[in-house]
């Protein structure tokens, strides 16, 4: 009897035993799957086929969106055609007195983009006169549908361009203080307080009769 005993026994520790190395090994297998510090497989990374003309797409200096169908900017280089090609513009209106550069007319052609060209000097304080009746005419130009998208630059996109823009948001009915506080944005440090008085002496009753398409929303 004690060998059945014993045997039984015998047994019996060898049920625990196999059941504790059960437990053990499942606890070491959880353990393993927690802490397995062994790197993912990593895919080849996949760059869409436009992200490298994405690249290249060089806005000019300065360029804004004043509203819809309406860009501004600084005076645009070669750099910054292909991005130009993106808005589909239809004509440019262009504030300095120097005759346009070849490689702008040529890309102006290959393009069929308009050019309005209304020279206005590029005066420093206190010696200023800025003539309301170029003003006048390129916001004609710029008010014109027919002539939208359309690019409003001078050479850094501050002072005539911001003058002339800042005209545009009078006939939008924006309140001055708007009206100045956008013109400064471009402007920053060589904000201009007569480019300001401009702006507020700025009579706009011959231009109220003009159509406006795009918005008209007070500031």
């Amino acid at each position: 009897m004690k060998d059945d005993n014993t045997t039984t026994t015998t047994t019996k520790l060898t049920q625990n035993q196999q059941q504790q190395l059960r437990r053990t090994t499942g606890v070491v297998s959880s353990v393993d799957q927690v802490v397995d510090m062994s790197p993912p497989t990593m895919s080849p990374a996949v760059v869409p086929s436009n992200a490298v003309d994405d690249l290249n797409l060089i806005p000019p200096l300065n360029f804004a969106m004043v509203d819809n169908g309406i860009f501004r900017s600084g005076f645009p280089h070669s750099a910054n055609f292909s991005f130009l090609q993106t808005l589909h513009l239809r004509s440019i209106v262009y504030l300095c007195p120097e005759p346009y550069p070849e490689a702008n007319n040529e890309f102006l052609k290959a393009n069929g983009i308009r050019l309005f060209q209304f020279g206005i000097e590029g005066h420093k304080e206190p010696f200023v006169n800025i003539p309301q009746d170029t003003i006048r005419e390129a916001l004609k130009a710029v008010l014109d549908v027919r002539n939208h998208p359309v690019l409003i630059h001078c050479k850094r996109g501050k002072h005539r361009t911001g003058c002339l823009v800042g005209c545009l948001r009078k006939l939008q009915r924006w309140c001055l203080s708007s009206v100045f506080d956008e013109y400064q944005r471009f402007a920053a440090a060589k904000a201009r307080v007569s480019d300001q008085r401009f702006m507020e002496l700025f009579d706009i009753s011959s231009l109220k009769h003009m159509p406006m398409s795009f918005s008209c929303s007070k500031k």
